[in-house]
């Protein structure tokens, strides 16, 4: 790799001579597998001669960010530059943590062992989806870090306590829907707390949420309108709106989820027989939809063109090395610009607004609620139901019918 990287002969020498050659070398060859370009190899390449001279023949034994800090400084006494600390730490960082050599900061929750043991039991015992389960995680330990933070603990808990934490959170963010989802959430998990007896069950049973009307809300779904404006803003040779567009006509033109997006495969896509296989989340079963010409040519255009050479067998991956496959948050931090750049108003601007503008139009070109929860994917009609209210045509016609001599 440094024979690539380097033209003079003095200049081969002397990274070729300097510790950790090996180690350098092969964390450089990684990188330009991950698609780092020539000119990003080279300063890494400086940066890490510099960490290779500083570093401690007992470096493989590991280095913490004071032990780092200390050789920056060293760096930086010698070229102190005004962004050679931080440089030096980005570079610095990833190759010790490449070699297994980063000791990482050790963050200490007391409630760790609690939440994996209750994510092992949501996996084998509930047979949770691993997005369900990442999604009530991340809730049970934002109540469990507020227990930590406030200084309660889980066997001493009272109900007056589980009213604190939602009057703490509830103030700044949460909704009524938001609060039913919690209470949901932190009932399930504090009835299987009191079952390996972590705390008392009457915790559990003193958990009551808000009362929610069923389909007392209408969808968040953007005009359709304004979705041919997003589409059609990604109409460049721009490399970022190439790939985006692809993203943005599966949430609009098939309904999928962000997380369904994110992890479709390069061989889900059938171009022979003008298909696309994928796995549906929810109903947790093969759906097979046409792959529709216009859909088709964006998805060419990106993976013949733009996307990265990889390893990955994911069809969307990011754009700047390393390149990995993009993750759920990242669909939406592609999406909700976009509604930004363009004064687009709607109450939600991730993806999902994009799935319910699919609905809403499908709906409005006559199709059954079955045929559209096939569509999007439903595991029932029940959840189909919702789009109805904002057919507003037939709803007008039921307004406008006339009852006649039943009057």
């Amino acid at each position: 790799m440094f024979q690539r990287l380097l033209s003079s002969a003095a200049a081969l020498r002397r990274h070729q001579d300097a510790p950790f050659a090996a180690e350098r070398e092969r964390y450089l060859q990684y990188c330009f597998d991950s698609g780092a370009t020539y000119g990003s190899l080279r300063i890494k390449s400086n940066e890490l001669l510099w960490a290779a001279r500083l570093l401690g023949a007992d470096a493989s034994h590991g280095i913490d960010m004071e032990k780092l800090k200390a050789i920056v400084a060293r760096r930086t006494a010698v070229q102190n530059a005004p962004t050679a600390e931080r440089r030096f730490i980005d570079i610095t960082r990833p190759w010790l943590r490449f070699l297994g050599w980063w000791k990482e900061p050790i963050v200490v929750f007391e409630y760790q062992s609690v939440l994996d043991q209750y994510c092992r039991w949501m996996h084998d015992e509930r047979g949770f989806s691993d997005s369900t389960i990442v999604s009530w995680r991340d809730r049970v330990r934002n109540f469990l870090k507020w227990c930590s933070t406030t200084g309660q603990k889980l066997h001493l808990l009272q109900p007056s306590d589980i009213d604190n934490y939602f009057i703490d959170e509830s103030a700044h963010r949460w909704n009524r829907v938001t609060v039913a989802t919690m209470a949901g959430v932190l009932r399930i998990f504090l009835r299987y707390a009191a079952s390996q007896g972590w705390c008392t069950p009457r915790l559990a049973q003193a958990i009551r949420g808000p009362r929610i009307y069923k389909e007392e809300s209408l969808p968040f779904a953007p005009d359709w309108a304004d979705v041919q404006r997003i589409l059609a803003d990604t109409l460049t040779d721009d490399p970022r709106d190439v790939r985006d567009r692809a993203i943005l006509m599966l949430l609009s033109i098939y309904g999928m989820r962000a997380s369904e997006v994110a992890s479709l495969r390069l061989d889900q896509v059938n171009w022979e027989q003008h298909v696309i296989r994928m796995f549906r989340l929810k109903r947790r079963q093969p759906q097979v939809y046409p792959l529709l010409p216009s859909v088709a040519e964006a998805l060419a255009r990106y993976i013949d063109i733009i996307r990265p050479s990889t390893s990955h067998p994911e069809v969307f991956i990011g754009l700047n090395s390393p390149h990995r496959p993009l993750t759920r948050a990242g669909i939406y931090t592609i999406v909700s610009p976009r509604f930004l750049a363009l004064g687009i108003e709607v109450a939600h601007r991730g993806p999902h607004a994009l799935r319910h503008a699919c609905a809403t139009r499908l709906i409005a070109e006559g199709l059954s609620l079955k045929e559209i929860g096939d569509h999007l994917g439903h595991r029932s009609t029940s959840a189909t139901r919702t789009y109805a209210k904002v057919d507003l045509a037939a709803l007008h016609e039921v307004g406008d019918f006339d009852l006649g001599d039943l009057q």
